[in-house]
């Protein structure tokens, strides 16, 4: 495991005391603290990486109590399934909206401190849909809870990068894995909670009160901010911001053509992983005319595979390295919609099955996406708010449009039809995303050293 060394003002300081003091005095002092800031380093990192496990698991928490609640709040308020979408499209605005800016805030007042403000704002702001009394106060505290999750969702990221940054291995992925368990929890508590003669409206608010307290000690534990540093002095002066890319190892700048890239296969990674999401069940049921307790199995498959391997994905992925990586979600995403095209080609409860297979696949290829493309973020170097934000809303932006894509183009033609895009997008995974993984990964070429002047006694 890499760490990040002392600081460059504390070598100076070293050997500014080993040129004056004996070597034998001097060499045993120069180890110990260097130890020290190395085991200092390693403590922040371990602890950094537990605080940002706590944040995915409260956030998906919290995302897990709002999708579980909507029925309750749809009974409560009557609003019906065209006044309950525009609520959903609302929340969806607001979180794309606050996604856009969190990245300029997040460079410049540092991850820790957005997440410190974010993370319990993003859960306080739950008590508004859960207290709204009719329709148009809902739609407007909707907005509200929609910017407070945008906001959260960058800097935990963000910060997620760093925290990678100072391990110099593979760990992004384990933390998407644990936000998925954090909305089955969501999800789970709700049915407990609806089955035990509870109504969802005290489940919300309870949560609202109690989860920005779970969010401190959380926050407590993330790694401290840096000094102001190089990359960051010298984009302000204009100069081009490379970057070693930390424990990663990336040579390439973060130039916006690669950006692009990468948000181009954030958004057909997100696209295809909404198709699954939206009409994986429906697919089995109307396609394949599977019955109705087998149907919901076909979305089931698709969510352990994908949530399985983010959470023991990470040494793969560090074995594998991040472009052979993307490479493979890419394919394996690509057949696995294959088998599910094919699927009504297969006879009686084969096809289901061959259904599941695909479904399985396409969780295992989508899963890594995400996750290899913030760790290529964060390998170049410097600050990365405004580049993970704009990722982050080209992803969002085709979790959004992609299950209404394919619900008016099976509308119109055939399901079977619609599942060809997401197919298609699946293949443009790597597509695009592979060469900007490439260039930012690639090991930084070396530097001709500078003729040091001769010394004279």
């Amino acid at each position: 495991m890499r760490v990040a060394p002392p600081s460059w003002t504390a070598r100076r300081s070293l050997t500014r005391l080993c040129a004056r003091s004996s070597p034998l005095v001097v060499a045993p002092f120069t180890v110990s603290v260097y130890a020290l800031a190395v085991n200092k380093s390693l403590r922040d990192a371990r602890r950094a990486r537990v605080g940002v496990f706590g944040f995915f698991v409260l956030s998906g928490f919290v995302m897990g109590l709002w999708a579980a609640g909507l029925p309750s709040l749809n009974d409560r308020l009557g609003l019906g399934p065209g006044r309950l979408g525009t609520v959903l499209l609302l929340v969806s605005g607001g979180a794309l909206v606050s996604m856009l800016l969190a990245g300029r805030i997040v460079d410049r007042f540092s991850s820790r401190a957005v997440c410190w403000f974010a993370g319990p704002v993003s859960a306080v702001v739950l008590l508004g849909p859960a207290l709204a009394p009719s329709y148009p106060v809902l739609a407007g505290l909707a907005v509200v809870f929609g910017l407070g999750l945008g906001v959260t969702e960058v800097a935990m990221n963000a910060h997620s990068v760093e925290v990678e940054r100072a391990y110099g291995r593979p760990i992004i992925s384990a933390f998407h894995g644990a936000w998925s368990l954090g909305g089955a929890a969501g999800g789970g508590l709700t049915s407990i909670v609806l089955t035990a003669g509870i109504h969802a409206q005290a489940l919300l608010v309870v949560a609202a009160l109690a989860v920005p307290l779970l969010y401190l000690p959380a926050a407590r534990m993330l790694l401290p901010d840096p000094p102001a540093p190089a990359g960051a002095r010298q984009a302000a002066a204009g100069a081009p911001e490379g970057g070693t890319g930390g424990g990663t190892g990336g040579g390439g700048a973060l130039r916006w053509g690669l950006v692009a890239l990468l948000g181009a296969a954030a958004f057909a990674g997100h696209l295809s992983e909404g198709a699954a999401i939206d009409w994986a069940a429906m697919h089995a049921r109307l396609v394949l005319h599977a019955g109705p307790a087998a149907a919901p199995l076909a979305y089931t498959v698709f969510a352990v595979a994908m949530t399985t391997v983010r959470l023991l994905g990470d040494p793969i992925r560090g074995r594998l390295g991040p472009v052979l990586t993307m490479k493979l979600a890419g394919g394996f995403a690509t057949f696995g919609y294959v088998l599910v095209l094919a699927a009504p080609l297969a006879d009686g409860t084969i096809r289901v099955v061959w259904a599941w297979t695909g479904w399985a696949l396409v969780g295992v290829g989508l899963a890594t996406v995400v996750p290899v493309i913030f760790s290529a973020v964060g390998a170049a170097g410097g600050s990365v708010g405004r580049a993970l934000s704009t990722v982050t809303a080209f992803g969002y932006t085709g979790l959004l449009l992609g299950p209404a894509v394919l619900g008016y183009v099976a509308q119109h033609w055939r399901l079977e039809i619609a599942l060809v895009i997401p197919c298609l997008m699946a293949a443009a995974v790597a597509l695009t995303g592979v060469p900007a993984v490439r260039a930012l990964t690639a090991p930084a070429a070396p530097r001709t050293p500078c003729p040091q002047p001769a010394t004279t006694d």
